[in-house]
C-alpha cells in the first residue's frame, strides 16, 4: 500500500471537488498517503481525458509505483478502457469501479447540446463527436477479472447497476441495495479499496440503504 498511487477518475460534469474525491483524499491524507493521491480535472473530450490519464500513469510508473484507478461513473468507463489496454500491453494497472457507466455513448445522447460542469461552471457543447470518442473506448468482458473491484448501489438513479454487474460478473463485486448514483456512505468502502491495493478482497456486508441515505 505504501508504494501505491491512487488516481481518482471523476465522472461526467464532475471534478476533483466532487464529494467522493474529497472523502478519499482526506482518508488517504489521514493515513499518511496524501502524496500518493492524484485527482486530475479531466477534459470533457474523452480523447483528451485519456491523454491526461496516460500522462499521470506514465509519471507514476516512472516512480516504480503500483497504480490503482478509482473510477466513478464515466470515470469508471475510462478506467476499464485503460485497464484492458494495459492487459493487452502486459502492463500493471488495476481499477476500483464505483457505479461505473457501461454504455455512456448511449446515455449521453440525452445530454447533447449545451452543458455546464457542476463544479467548475465551465460551459461547453456536448456533440456527436463526443459520443464517437466514447464509443471508441468501449471494451468487452474483462480479460483479467482480478484486476477489478466493482462497487455498485442498486438505488443508482442515473445508471442501471445491472449493466455493470453483468459486464463485470467475474470480478469481485460489492452490490449494495439502495443508495444512489453518488454512492451513499462511500467512506465505509475505503478500507476495501486499500485492501484491494494490496491485492486482497475484504468487503463489508452490503447492508441495505434507503434511497435517501446520506
Amino acid at each position: 500500500m505504501s508504494n501505491t498511487a491512487y488516481i481518482y477518475v471523476h465522472g461526467f460534469n464532475s471534478s476533483p471537488s466532487s464529494w467522493k474525491a474529497q472523502v478519499l483524499g482526506k482518508a488517504l491524507h489521514e493515513r499518511g498517503l496524501a502524496g500518493q493521491f492524484i485527482c486530475p480535472e479531466l477534459s470533457h473530450w474523452p480523447e483528451r481525458a485519456i491523454r491526461q490519464l496516460d500522462a499521470l500513469i506514465a509519471q507514476q510508473s516512472e516512480l516504480q509505483r503500483d497504480i490503482v484507478l478509482i473510477g466513478s461513473s464515466l470515470g469508471g468507463y475510462y478506467s476499464s478502457y485503460l485497464v484492458e489496454r494495459a492487459v493487452a500491453r502486459g502492463e500493471r494497472l488495476r481499477a476500483v469501479l464505483v457505479n461505473p457507466a457501461v454504455y455512456p455513448y448511449r446515455l449521453l445522447e440525452e445530454w447533447l447540446g449545451e452543458n455546464q460542469n457542476l463544479y467548475t461552471a465551465e460551459r461547453y457543447e456536448l456533440t456527436r463527436r463526443h459520443l464517437e470518442q466514447l464509443l471508441a473506448l468501449d471494451t468487452g468482458v474483462p480479460a483479467e477479472p482480478e484486476r477489478y473491484l466493482l462497487l455498485v448501489q442498486t438505488g443508482d438513479e442515473t445508471l442501471d447497476y445491472r449493466e455493470a454487474v453483468d459486464k463485470f460478473c467475474h470480478c469481485a463485486q460489492f452490490v449494495q441495495p439502495g443508495g444512489s448514483h453518488g454512492f451513499d456512505r462511500f467512506e465505509t468502502l475505503i478500507p476495501a479499496i486499500l485492501a484491494f491495493a494490496e491485492e486482497r478482497i475484504e468487503l463489508p456486508e452490503p447492508i441495505a440503504l434507503s434511497a435517501t441515505a446520506l
